[in-house]
Order: C-alpha cells, then sequence, then structure tokens
C-alpha cells in the first residue's frame, strides 16, 4: 500500500502543468494565480492541484473535472441515487482514505466495480483495488469531500459490521451453551450489530431482511426491488443473541424457540419512522428471522405514480366510485396490493366519507379514516370487528385480507347492504377470485350480486434511466410474444446508480376483470376459471403478461422482467 502514496506525488506533479494549462484555458485561472499557486507549492511541498483545491484558488468541482479530462476518466458527483453501499464497503478503510478512493456502484452485471478517487492518473489505485476485491475496476474521478463522505458513511454502516461480529465474538460464550434470555441478549455489539443491519437495510430501500442461520455461520440478505441480495455473513455463535434481541424488541417471548412467532416495533433512523413486522421460525439450523420494512418516509403515492396504465386507472377509478358493491386487489405476498388499496383510499377519503378499515397490521396512518388494528389474542378478528364495524355506519370498508369463509360471508352481505367494500384476496390473476370466493363457502349468486371488480396485480423492476441499452426483438421472437416486428425494446446494463444490477425501484403490472353481465352469469352458475378467463379476455379484459408487454416495448422493463414475474 506504500506505493500508493508515492505516486500521489509524481503523477500529481507530471500533470498539474496539463491541467493548470487547462484551467487558464477556461479562464478559471490567471496567471497571477497561477503564480501565487505555484510558489505555495513549492513552500509546503503539496501538489499544485491540491493547492489550488485547499487554498481556495479554484473551485474544487473545476479543477476535478480538469483533473478528470487530463486522466480520461469521467468526473462524477456522489448522491444517494448513484451511491451503492454494498461498493462502499469493499475496499479496506486505512487504504481507501490513504489513497482517497471508495468504491460507489457496480457495472457490467455486478463484474465491475466503480471506484472513484480525487487522483484519477494515479496508476496504483486500479491495481491495488483489484488485488484487494477481484473486481474488475473503472476509475472515474470525483472530489475529495464527496470521498470522504461516503468512506465517512459507509464506516458507519457496514464496515463498523465485522468489526462490531469479532467483538460480540470476543465478548459473550458461545450462544448455544447460554439460554435464550442469557446476557446475550444485552450485550452491547449485539445490539450494535443488528442496528447496523437495519440501518443499512433501510438506507439500501430495502423491503426485507432475512437472517438465516446455515450450518456454520449467519447469512444476512435483503430484499431490493423484489429480489434478493446476500449482505453479509457473520459468525454463527451471535444467532441466538441476535434473535433474541429482535424477540426484546418486538415484544416476542424470548424463551420460546419451537413454534413461529410474529411481532413489530417502531424505530426512528436518520430521522425517519420506522415499521419493522418480525417474524421467527424454527429451522434445522436455529430460528430465522424475516424483517419486513415498512419505511413510513416514503409515503403513499397516487394511482398513476403506481404505474396503472390509462385504461386500468379509468376502469378502476369507475369501479371504486360507486357507492356500493366489493371491490378485490389479488396478487402474492409482496405485489404492492396494501399500497394499492391505500391509494384508493386516499382518492376516497372526503369529508362527507365515513371510512372504517380492519387490518393486520395497520401500516400506513391516513388521517382521516378510522382504523382499527386486529387482535386476535384479545378476540378481535376480521370477522369480528367487521361485525362491529358495519353498526358503525360506514360508506367504505377496507378489510386488509379475506382469510375464512365468515369474513368473506360477512363483507359480500356488506357489499349488498349499501357498502362499498375493497379487500385484499391471495390468488394468482383476476379471474381465479371468482372461484375463490366460492370455495370459501359464499354462495354463487352472492358473489355475482356483489363483486363489481377485481384486480391482479405483481411488482416488475425498472429498468435504469441512465444505463439501459435499446436492442430491438429478432422478428421470431416478436412474434412469439405477439409484439410487431421491429418493436424497440431496452435491456439492463448496470452502473454506480443501479448497483450494477440493471434496475432501480419497481411499478405495478395490472390486471382488471369488472364484471360484466356475462362474467356474473358465469359466477351464478360456477364456471371454472379457464371459462370466465376466457370471457374477461373476450369482453376486454388486458391481462398481467398484456401490460408488463406495454412497459417492456415503452422501455421501462426488460423480457427478463417478463419472464420472471409473469406465469
Amino acid at each position: 500500500m506504500g506505493r500508493v502514496q508515492q505516486a500521489e506525488a509524481k503523477p500529481s506533479q507530471t500533470r498539474s502543468v496539463r491541467v493548470e494549462e487547462l484551467l487558464l484555458h477556461q479562464g478559471i485561472l490567471d496567471e497571477d494565480a497561477l503564480a501565487h499557486a505555484r510558489t505555495l507549492a513549492m513552500r509546503s511541498g503539496r501538489a499544485l492541484v491540491q493547492v489550488l483545491i485547499d487554498d481556495g484558488l479554484a473551485p474544487e468541482d473545476a479543477v476535478m473535472e480538469a483533473l478528470a479530462t487530463v486522466s480520461g476518466a469521467p468526473f462524477v458527483r456522489i448522491d444517494d441515487s448513484s451511491l451503492d453501499l454494498r461498493a462502499a464497503t469493499l475496499l479496506p478503510d486505512a487504504f481507501a482514505r490513504r489513497a482517497f478512493a471508495v468504491g460507489i456502484g457496480f457495472e457490467d452485471e455486478g463484474a465491475t466495480l466503480v471506484v472513484a478517487t480525487s487522483d484519477p492518473a494515479n496508476p496504483f489505485i486500479r491495481d491495488d483495488v483489484v488485488r484487494a476485491t477481484g473486481y474488475q475496476v473503472r476509475i472515474v474521478a470525483a472530489t475529495r469531500a464527496d470521498v470522504l463522505s461516503v468512506l465517512a458513511r459507509a464506516t458507519s454502516v457496514d464496515v463498523d459490521a465485522h468489526e462490531i461480529s469479532a467483538m460480540a465474538v470476543e465478548e459473550m460464550e458461545p450462544v448455544e451453551d447460554q439460554s435464550a434470555g442469557g446476557t446475550a441478549v444485552e450485550d452491547a455489539p449485539i445490539v450494535r450489530l443488528l442496528n447496523v443491519i437495519v440501518t443499512q437495510a433501510v438506507d439500501l430501500r430495502a423491503s426485507d431482511v432475512h437472517l438465516e442461520p446455515q450450518e456454520h455461520e449467519l447469512r444476512v440478505r435483503y430484499r431490493i426491488d423484489g429480489v434478493l441480495h446476500e449482505q453479509m455473513r457473520v459468525p454463527r455463535s451471535l444467532q441466538a443473541g441476535l434473535v433474541s434481541r429482535l424477540k426484546v424488541m418486538a415484544d416476542l417471548d424470548i424463551s420460546e424457540r419451537r413454534v413461529p412467532q410474529d411481532g413489530r416495533v417502531g424505530l426512528v433512523i436518520g430521522g425517519r419512522a420506522v415499521d419493522l413486522r418480525v417474524a421467527t421460525m424454527p429451522t434445522v439450523h436455529g430460528e430465522k428471522s424475516v424483517i419486513r420494512i415498512l419505511d413510513k418516509g416514503r409515503g403513499i403515492g397516487d394511482l398513476p405514480s403506481l404505474g396503472f396504465s390509462e385504461h386500468t386507472l379509468a376502469g378502476w377509478n369507475a369501479a371504486s366510485a360507486k357507492p356500493h358493491g366489493m371491490l378485490l386487489v389479488t396478487g402474492p405476498t409482496g405485489s404492492g396490493k396494501s399500497t394499492t388499496l391505500y391509494a384508493t383510499l386516499q382518492r376516497l377519503n372526503e369529508v362527507h366519507t365515513n371510512i372504517i378499515t380492519v387490518e393486520d397490521p395497520v401500516e400506513y396512518r391516513l388521517g382521516g379514516v378510522n382504523q382499527v388494528q386486529v387482535n386476535v389474542r384479545a378476540g378481535l378478528t376480521f370477522a369480528s370487528a367487521l361485525r362491529s364495524i358495519l353498526r358503525a355506519d360506514p360508506d367504505v370498508v377496507l378489510i386488509g385480507e379475506i382469510r375464512d369463509a365468515e369474513t368473506a360471508r360477512i363483507a359480500i352481505q356488506a357489499a349488498l347492504t349499501g357498502h362499498l367494500v375493497l379487500s385484499t384476496l391471495h390468488t394468482n390473476d383476476a379471474p381465479s377470485a371468482i372461484t375463490r370466493l366460492i370455495d370459501m363457502g359464499v354462495e354463487p349468486f352472492l358473489v355475482s350480486s356483489a363483486l363489481d371488480a377485481v384486480l391482479a396485480q405483481r411488482l416488475v423492476r425498472v429498468l435504469c434511466e441512465r444505463c439501459k441499452a435499446p436492442a430491438s426483438l429478432d422478428p421470431e421472437r416478436a412474434h412469439s410474444l405477439g409484439l410487431p416486428e421491429g418493436t424497440p425494446y431496452c435491456e439492463p446494463t448496470g452502473c454506480p446508480a443501479c448497483g450494477g444490477t440493471g434496475y432501480k425501484g419497481r411499478r405495478a403490472i395490472t390486471e382488471l376483470m369488472p364484471m360484466n353481465l356475462d362474467l356474473r352469469r358465469l359466477a351464478a352458475d360456477r364456471a371454472a376459471t379457464d371459462v370466465i378467463d376466457a370471457t374477461a379476455r373476450r369482453t376486454g379484459m388486458q391481462t398481467l403478461r398484456d401490460d408488463c408487454l406495454r412497459l417492456v416495448a415503452a422501455g421501462a422493463t426488460s423480457l427478463s422482467e417478463l419472464a420472471r414475474v409473469v406465469v
């Protein structure tokens, strides 16, 4: 590592003449300022470039842009949108601070590490980074202030995780030899390590954290934009302590390790209110824990911002504008059903409308909406709460999920007696919702009368705007997808802004099935799902596949996302 220090002065002195000429040509420096800078550099032994920055003789951005031009490395400003904390933690802290270099992202599907440095022409930085990380490396130029800011942030989060892990192992006996409520729960390193894991997950916009015991270690994975990424591995001896600490935070029974448990905890991280939903379950190697993160600071968008097409938006708004009936949103866990319902409630939330919800849990607090939290231990279930709130004169009722026959029947009756009922159901597509309700024990003629619309949805990753690459479909593949020949589309590439994945953010794809006369007749006759599906398509329903292909053709997502999300 000593070579890096040696190399800093020599390349800087060699290129300073070229940099100063560029600054003179651009009018950023004049001859008097340059002469003064040379005098200061000679007296202090500092490189001329650093004198120009440190002594305020030229703006740092301008000097770094000139330096980038001379070295052939692009100049970047580092912000949250262009920073991947996973890359920022790869370089040893001592080397990174000595060389003023830090990883900021990945490219080429994660094979190339993008390294920002305030000395981009230093030939030794690339070689040392390759040796330290094993990645291919692309160098970009950045201000020293930006580099140091990233290093400070990375140190406070992920770099400390390994140090805290080592400290925890040293300061505690093996957790397996202690009771679940032993001193490990109160051990400061364990507390700090869990805080680091959760804080980093929030910074990386993760929706879930998985703490998974393996045979010899504990694997930590984050789900970011719907895809799991391994983040770190910590010693297996810390697993029970971390789980116990998590149980204490979520008010769970730390002595019970044989059955699944779930709870929740509210935190403030970086000034943002965050809710954590905690679930534990026994596995052959110990208890696995999953933390679902609900960042309340992000708020709830409206339906257009969620990605609804004009066709779906018009149909859904028309259905939700009716004074009574049942609207269902279907899809697997994590498909954005609750977000869609909350956005719908925000549109319906007016001073003359009485809205009551029954949820488990209440994920977002909505002003002007009466929200009820299910409490099974106290006997407050979806069904019992629903029976009570129907006596509270609601106009709109939201049921977090229809889980059983009793809840389904009460919801149907509410829809038939002048209430607008919104809820979710776990089915793979919209037509299956009819069959599912009937299978739960609801009479077919009640489903036919009460149900007004079913919206199936999924979330697909959105291509990164900074690095997506245009491509074109060959005729055979275009034909198989039902797209016109020559349809343009884009593929993921990977850049610092998206962490090398090629994607940044998600949006909804939808399948809206409004109930028409033909569909109501089929529901009353207990028709098979495939018959209902064929009729819905014939009468104008756009499928999840159709909606995803719309986004592919618009360059918003990729064909690989179509294959990953849509069956």
